[in-house]
């Protein structure tokens, strides 16, 4: 996984008043999710921007609100590609990786950030970018390639997790197609449902007539 670095500082002015002055100074308003799990009444230390969230009336986790600037994450953004974020937050680096974003319906811009805090430890459920590799037999019979799913869902260490999961179709043939219980990738436990097609190669007109001549 590539490595971003990002610089953030936190925020502690909430509600729609001060997101709007934020967005009108080219700021993001943005979420660290993932922090330490606590148990509820909550008296301890909180550094600036941390709150503790009530997970079931006796547990919470302490997420940490941030605000980031829009030119920053641009390249962070409007990629497929997938990174390991460094966020240099008052001196402290979190390592995170971004889960979320949200968009204006209209307008397309960027209005808010979700980070998940990473551990060495703990593994993470993430999308990765599905990239095919090969030539199919059935492509070269006439067929066309489809791609139905472009990422995957991932579990498994943040560091383990790849920049791309590569899948290999030279061996699949016309009509035929991969689904995500055909795949296998080690260290690496796909959460999508089994019969889910990745790809298939489909018959095209050209290819059924040569199928059909071919039978006469």
């Amino acid at each position: 996984m590539k490595k971003f670095k990002l610089n953030a500082e936190p925020r502690e002015e909430l509600g729609k008043k001060s997101v709007k002055a934020l967005r009108k100074e080219g700021l993001i308003p943005a979420v660290i999710n993932g922090g330490a799990l606590v148990n509820l009444p909550y008296d301890g230390p909180l550094k600036k921007g941390q709150k503790v969230v009530d997970i079931d009336g006796k547990r919470g986790l302490i997420t940490t609100d941030i605000v980031v600037k829009a030119e920053d994450v641009r390249k962070l953004v409007y990629t497929p590609d997938i990174f390991e974020v460094d966020i240099n937050l008052n001196g402290e680096e979190i390592k995170a990786v971004m889960k979320d974003l949200q968009f204006q319906a209209v307008k397309d811009t960027l209005l808010h950030m979700d980070f998940l805090q990473v551990y060495p430890d703990k593994p993470i459920v993430m999308e990765v970018p599905v990239q095919i590799e090969g030539h199919a037999e059935g492509v070269k019979a006439g067929g066309k390639l489809t791609l139905s799913m472009r990422k995957l869902k991932v579990k498994a260490l943040y560091n383990e997790i790849p920049e791309r999961l590569v899948v290999n179709v030279d061996s699949l043939g016309l009509g035929k197609s991969l689904a995500v219980g055909d795949l296998h990738f080690e260290g690496l436990e796909l959460i999508n449902a089994k019969n889910a097609v990745v790809c298939a190669v489909q018959l095209t007109r050209a290819a059924r007539g040569a199928m059909a001549k071919a039978a006469e």
